[in-house]
């Protein structure tokens, strides 16, 4: 009779520790025994509790093309099955005489002919090789829980962390300093509210980004990005939200702000069946609230009008030059003379060297919050291993401190470049102010998209008219500037414009 050899494990560490070759050894010897010739050997190196076993298939396929009986020859019961799934397979081909079993630790050998007894002691061998399966699947599941409980990742490290193995074996994230600044800017940019996910990769790739092919990451790899909680300190599990204990990379305030601005980001692209429309998406009508919309009429010229979809407005046409002026004077309005420039920034210099000592104060005693809270945390957890307090009020307490925790280092941070960063941003916002309409003509059509949006809000069209409103500090430097009264706009509210 021919035979088939079958040895398996389930894991690469049990293939190197020569368990294959020792079964394919004491298989092949068994065969001799019987006076077996062999047909094929199959050595497999998976998982029991995988859905798809194409060896396995192969297997069988073997079984059923052969036109005579065929021995398949297995160590033990649980090398060939751990579950219930493959046994009326089996079986089917055992009861047409076309397959043996040979089980050599069992001493069980089933054929055609086989009696109830030895069909029962085969069933209790897969009975138990799927208990050891099941067990082993719960005890996965603890572990993992007992994992998240402890603020621990289980998987691959998201982008900006790294996986690594100490010299023990045991494995923990870190930050990955190459990786890390990467996501920090890309948070940065769109808490800006000037960018979109593409945008946003292509400052990435001008920076050096790219990913794990060395090639430049696409907007999808932006978004997947700025949605993460791990990031300022939360682990994301099947919709459950757990700390984890590895170094935030930025602050909740950043996060919930990117978010905010992500759910209102739903504006139309810039180009609309392949022209180039500059308001798309950026004006409402005033009247019905509906989008205003443009179109090119008369081959070169663009006009823009409701597109009313609700039905309630008049169709009234308005050429793109003639919306643009007023927003143009705005970007007039919003210079300051150098000397004013200059006496704003020297103010900020001395107004941040006087802040200084009150950050000072202000560190050290968050400073000492943060031990506080630690020394807490050490006898919570003494508590609760003599205990003392119950699991569920251990781990309620456990994620207060750990929150605060999070939210002190954030401001800790947030508190060492927080007066410098703003003086930074002071000057660049002046600076932008200076030149907005000079920057404005010479960009491309989507940088005029994005400046139209850092400075204006909330544009509407009533009729012909564009009602205007400027964003906070545009809003304050268009007050402050030495223009003609009635040009001047002193408060936030819309104004018309012809």
């Amino acid at each position: 009779m021919k035979a088939i050899i079958f040895a398996r494990v389930s894991s690469k560490e049990q293939e190197e520790g020569q368990s294959i070759p020792s079964q394919v050894r004491r298989l092949t010897e068994y065969a001799v025994r019987k006076n077996f010739q062999i047909e094929n050997t199959f050595q497999i190196t998976e998982s029991s509790t995988k859905e798809t076993r194409k060896q396995f298939d192969a297997v069988v396929s073997l079984v059923r093309k052969s036109k005579q009986p065929l021995a398949l020859i297995i160590d033990t019961v649980d090398r060939l099955q751990r579950s219930f799934r493959e046994t009326p397979l089996l079986n089917d081909l055992r009861k047409e005489g076309k397959l043996e079993l040979h089980f050599l630790r069992e001493g069980l050998i089933l054929d055609k002919n086989s009696n109830s007894s030895q069909i029962i002691q085969w069933n209790i061998g897969v009975l138990f090789a799927e208990s050891y399966v099941l067990q082993l699947s719960d005890n996965v599941k603890r572990s993992k829980e007992q994992s998240l409980k402890n603020g621990e990742w289980i998987t691959k490290a998201p982008f900006g962390y790294k996986n690594v193995t100490l010299p023990t074996g045991k494995k923990k994230i870190e930050v990955d300093h190459d990786h890390a600044p990467f996501v920090v800017r890309m948070f940065e940019l769109y808490a800006a509210g000037n960018h979109s996910f593409q945008t946003i990769a292509n400052e990435m790739d001008k920076l050096g980004m790219k990913n794990a092919n060395g090639n430049p990451i696409g907007a999808s790899r932006v978004e997947i990005t700025l949605k993460n909680p791990f990031y300022f300190g939360l682990m994301r599990v099947k919709g459950e939200f757990y700390p984890h204990k590895y170094p935030p990379l930025i602050s909740e305030h950043l996060f919930d702000k990117v978010q905010d601005i992500m759910q209102g980001h739903n504006r139309a692209p810039v180009h609309y069946a392949g022209h180039p429309i500059l308001f798309r998406g950026l004006i409402t009508c005033e009247h019905c609230g509906c989008s205003v919309t443009g179109d090119i009429k008369k081959k070169k010229y663009i006009y823009y009008s409701c597109n009313n979809s609700k039905h309630i407005c008049q169709k009234l046409w308005i050429r793109e030059e003639k919306i643009l002026q007023p927003l143009l004077e705005y970007f007039t309005k919003i210079q300051l003379p150098d000397s004013v420039i200059e006496d704003i920034v020297t103010y900020l210099k001395q107004s941040y060297a006087h802040e200084q000592e009150f950050f000072k104060h202000s560190q050290e005693a968050l400073r000492k919050e943060l031990d506080s809270i630690q020394t807490r945390l050490s006898k919570l957890i003494d508590m609760h291993l003599d205990g003392i307090i119950d699991s569920e009020s251990y781990h309620f307490k456990l994620e207060e401190y750990k929150k605060r925790q999070r939210e002190i280092t954030s401001e800790m941070a947030a508190h060492v470049n927080a007066d410098e960063t703003c003086l930074i941003t002071a000057k660049t916002v002046l600076d932008l102010a200076k030149r907005a309409k000079e920057l404005f003509e010479s960009s491309k059509l989507s940088e005029k998209q994005q400046l139209l949006n850092l400075v204006f809000s909330n544009l509407k069209l009533d009729g012909k008219k564009l009602l205007v409103t400027l964003r906070e500090p545009f809003l304050t430097l268009c007050a402050m500037s030495h223009q003609p009264a009635n040009l001047r706009v002193w408060d936030s509210n819309p104004r018309p414009m012809d």
